[in-house]
């Protein structure tokens, strides 16, 4: 459920008409509603009813805007962060140091020190080579690292293979048969406190089974570990659960999930975390475009947007789906392909597809563009950066300004010797 509706014949964002905004702000233009945002967090905590000792941390990559990361911290909401700047961001949006979750399988020496000193609450590592690192560091600074270990379970998670991360060949966590030996190892180097085992095994999963694959596996590995001698009292369960893109898609639900992960870990005694991202963001935004013209094509018309692959790249990377709809439909309907305005063929967003009539000056949107949106965006072909717009009932804010080429082009500099 979102929050995007037809009123009277035009779309809105909660009580706000989305012309009002293109008009203001001008376009492309990403829009989150704020009522959506929180329904869908309450709802992901709600599923997670079944689980006694929890903490939910909201994986910073799919979304990372200030406003957004405010509203889920408020919402109960730590953050999953996979480098220094979405630490960084995570502090400034003041979400308490100790709920952040720090992973990401390069993290530097610099940004290993910044997050002790920083206070964050668990470092997943993703080597032993990385342990080892982080303990040297803690050492020097007198401080310890509270620490998971990603491992990679070997399980296909039967998403897409540019956002698997589960399988033996991923660069991401430990090899499943070496993760007690090395668990073992860093729990004794000083400077660490080794605590549990992360995982995760991809992305928008449309199915329950390779998850409960991915856990049972991690229940025998911790089980494992403890007999050892190791102590493990927190299991990172990380995220993954898709959305829908399109009509007749079918995705697990929160209480699915929940309900799956309750069986799963009912004996293992431990607090769970979990890094939900586009199953949070997905749904509450939008991309708005306004059609520049539409010229012939061979089989059918070119649709050109002035939203391009830059501002919403999912489509040119993985052949993503964004149903396309008129703000303000008259009913008709057209066979188009629909592309933006950048050298590329790949900046395409759909072909031979079935949509609202469009013709040039009206403005469509992207839906289900909240997650892995205005975050992958970039100024190729010297374009400006996508804004990014907040509604709050009948309220709206500009929650990221359009940085325009000449802003970009003021950062730059020829040396004295071209001159």
């Amino acid at each position: 459920m979102d929050h995007f509706t037809l009123r009277d014949g035009v779309l809105h964002a909660e009580d706000v008409p989305i012309p009002a905004i293109a008009a203001a702000v001008g376009s492309p233009v990403y829009i989150y509603s704020r009522a959506t945002l929180t329904r869908h967090a309450q709802v992901f905590l709600a599923g997670l009813g079944g689980v006694p000792r929890k903490h939910v941390a909201f994986a910073v990559k799919s979304n990372p805007n200030l406003a957004v990361l405010r509203l889920l911290a408020k919402e109960g909401f730590g953050a999953d962060c996979v480098s220094g700047g979405e630490v960084e961001r995570a502090l400034a949006a003041g979400m308490a140091p100790e709920g952040i979750v720090f992973s990401g399988v390069g993290k530097t020496a610099a940004e290993l020190k910044r997050g002790l000193e920083a206070g964050i609450g668990q470092f997943n590592l993703e080597s032993e080579e990385e342990g080892v690192e982080l303990a040297q560091i803690a050492a020097a600074l007198g401080l310890t690292a509270r620490c998971a270990l990603r491992v990679n379970p070997d399980v296909d998670a039967g998403t897409h293979g540019k956002i698997s991360t589960g399988k033996a060949e991923n660069k991401f966590g430990v090899a499943y048969d070496k993760a007690a030996g090395i668990y073992g190892r860093l729990s004794a180097l000083p400077g660490l406190e080794m605590r549990g085992l992360a995982v995760h095994i991809g992305s928008q999963l449309a199915s329950l089974e390779p998850l409960e694959a991915a856990f049972t596996r991690m229940g025998v590995l911790m089980q494992d570990i403890r007999v050892q001698g190791d102590n493990v009292t927190h299991m990172d369960l990380g995220g993954g659960i898709g959305v829908p893109y399109k009509a007749g898609d079918r995705m697990p639900s929160p209480a699915d999930y929940g309900a799956m992960v309750a069986r799963v870990t009912g004996n293992w005694g431990t607090t769970l975390m979990f890094e939900p991202g586009r199953v949070i963001s997905g749904n509450s935004g939008v991309l708005v475009t306004r059609v520049i013209r539409v010229k012939p094509g061979v089989s059918a018309p070119f649709v050109v947007v002035d939203a391009a692959m830059n501002d919403l790249a999912r489509p040119a990377l993985y052949d993503a789906w964004h149903d396309f709809i008129a703000v303000e439909p008259t009913g008709a309907q057209m066979v188009a392909n629909i592309v933006g305005p950048i050298c590329e063929s790949s900046d395409t967003f759909a072909m031979g597809r079935t949509i609202d009539a469009v013709g040039a000056g009206d403005l469509a949107v992207f839906r289900t563009a909240g997650a892995y949106g205005a975050t992958m965006a970039n100024t190729y072909n010297s374009r400006a950066l996508v804004p990014e717009v907040m509604v709050d009932g009948d309220k709206w804010a500009i929650v990221a300004d359009r940085i325009e080429p000449a802003t970009i082009l003021a950062a730059e500099r020829v040396p004295d010797w071209l001159d």
